[in-house]
């Protein structure tokens, strides 16, 4: 896992919700950003504030875990 401030390069990313994310309660939000090395996630409260990545391999392996299969 890598961890970095989002203002050091935030910017450069193109960040997204999930299709998923309850816009009825908008304080359960994340949002991602994909990159050719890495999965960035923030939370979308505090799109300023930290950020940490993973690698593209671990992020399909842990949707495919909390999607059950």
């Amino acid at each position: 896992m890598m961890r970095k401030n989002s203002a050091e390069d935030g910017s450069a990313l193109r960040w997204f919700k999930s299709s998923y994310s309850d816009s009825s309660n908008s304080n359960e939000c994340v949002e991602l950003a994909i990159a050719l090395d890495a999965v960035h996630v923030r939370d979308s409260k505090n799109a300023d504030g930290p950020q940490f990545a993973v690698a593209r391999e671990a992020w399909a392996d842990f949707v495919s875990y909390a999607a059950g299969g």
